[in-house]
C-alpha cells in the first residue's frame, strides 16, 4: 500500500448499535478502517441521508436483517453513498491512486457516515465527474441507480411512454432524466412548487398532483413507475398498455408487489415487475458520463454539516425532502 502522509488512527463516525428510529444514531470515535489488497480507503468529504440507510437502520422491513444482522447490526456505520479522496490504495489496486477524487455507492459495507471508509476498488466507485464538487457528486448514485435498474427491467427505449409518480425524490428525479436519455416520452407527477423544476429535467409533460389525479391522465403507458411507493397496481393498471408494466419502489400492502411480480408470467396483459437492484462500476461510469455531458444532475434539497446528520435523518423520514439531503464533512 502507498500513502503520502501519516493518517490518523481514530475517526469520528455516526453509529447505530440497535435497530430503531433516528434516536439510535450516536456520534462515536472509532479506529480508522484498514483496506484490503483490492480495496481503497476514502477520506469522506460528503455523503447523503437516503432511503437505503434509513431502511437498514429502522429494519422496518424485517428482510433487511438477513443482510445487516438478525438481532443487531453487524456493521454499525451506515452511509452507502459517498464522495471523497483516495488516501490509501491496496497492493493489487491499479484503477485508482492516492489523491484521486472519487464518488460511488456501497450497500455491502456501507461506512460513509464516518470520516474514512473502505470500499472495493472494482465496485460501484469512479472518479469524480470533471468540474464537479464532492457535495454534488455524493448524490449521484443511490436514488439514480434504483431508477436505472427499474428502467432497464421495464426495457424502456426510444419512443417508450413512461409515467413517473413522485418525480421530486432522489429516485423519481433520477428516473425522469434517465428515461429521457433513453429516448422515452416522459410524463412526471409532482406537487405545485416543483412543476417548473421537474420540467427543467426534460419531462415532456408535468402533472400537478395537487390539482389533477394522475390516474385520469390519458395513456397508455409502457411503464408506470411509482418512485415513492404510494400507489397500487390495481389503480394504475388502466393506464398501462397491453404489454406495459407497473413498478413501485415499495413492497406494497402485505407485500403484494412481490407476489404480483411472481405470478405476472401466468397472466396476459399489464404486469408488475419488482427487480432486485444491483450496481456495477459500469453503471457508475455511465452516471459520470451523463453528469459530464450535462444530462444528469441530482436534485439537492439541502446540505448539512456532519454534526447535523441525525437531525437530517429525522427530516428525511418526514417524507418532505426534495431530491437529496447531502451531509458535508469538514
Amino acid at each position: 500500500m502507498s500513502t503520502p502522509t501519516p493518517l490518523p488512527t481514530r475517526m469520528r463516525a455516526w453509529t447505530y448499535r440497535r435497530y430503531g428510529p433516528p434516536d439510535v444514531l450516536r456520534l462515536e470515535e472509532l479506529p480508522v478502517p484498514t483496506p484490503g489488497p483490492k480495496d481503497i480507503l476514502v477520506r469522506v468529504r460528503a455523503t447523503t441521508v437516503n432511503r437505503t440507510d434509513c431502511g437498514f437502520r429502522s429494519a422496518e422491513y424485517v428482510v433487511t436483517r438477513l443482510f445487516s444482522g438478525l438481532f443487531r447490526p453487524k456493521r454499525p456505520v451506515l452511509g452507502c453513498e459517498f464522495a471523497g479522496e483516495v488516501v490509501v490504495v491496496g497492493a493489487q489496486v491499479q484503477r485508482f491512486k492516492v489523491g484521486d477524487q472519487v464518488f460511488g455507492f456501497d450497500d455491502q459495507r456501507f461506512g460513509a457516515y464516518a470520516e474514512y471508509m473502505v470500499t472495493a476498488a472494482d465496485g460501484g466507485v469512479a472518479l469524480l465527474p470533471t468540474g464537479w464538487s464532492c457535495t454534488d457528486a455524493a448524490a449521484l448514485t443511490e436514488g439514480i441507480h434504483y431508477a436505472w435498474c427499474d428502467l432497464k427491467a421495464a426495457r424502456i427505449g426510444p419512443g417508450s411512454r413512461v409515467l413517473v409518480y413522485g418525480a421530486t425524490g432522489a429516485i423519481g428525479s433520477g428516473a425522469v432524466q434517465l428515461a429521457v436519455s433513453l429516448g422515452a416520452v416522459v410524463t412526471a407527477v409532482c406537487t405545485t412548487p416543483y412543476v417548473e423544476r421537474i420540467k427543467s429535467l426534460g419531462a415532456h409533460q408535468v402533472i400537478d398532483r395537487s390539482t389533477t389525479d394522475f390516474r385520469t391522465v390519458p395513456g397508455p403507458f409502457d411503464l408506470v413507475f411509482d418512485a415513492v411507493g404510494k400507489s397500487r397496481f390495481k389503480h394504475c393498471k388502466p393506464l398501462l398498455a397491453r404489454d406495459g408494466c407497473y413498478i413501485s419502489t415499495e413492497l406494497g400492502p402485505r407485500g403484494e408487489n412481490v407476489f404480483l411480480a411472481l405470478i405476472g408470467g401466468l397472466r396476459k396483459g399489464p404486469r408488475v415487475r419488482f427487480p432486485l437492484p444491483t450496481i456495477s462500476q459500469a453503471d457508475v461510469l455511465h452516471f459520470r458520463s451523463m453528469a459530464e455531458a450535462g444530462t444528469l444532475r441530482p436534485l439537492i434539497d439541502r446540505v448539512v454539516g456532519f454534526d447535523e446528520l441525525a437531525e437530517a435523518t429525522r427530516f428525511v423520514e418526514t417524507g418532505q425532502k426534495f431530491g437529496n439531503v447531502v451531509v458535508k464533512l469538514p
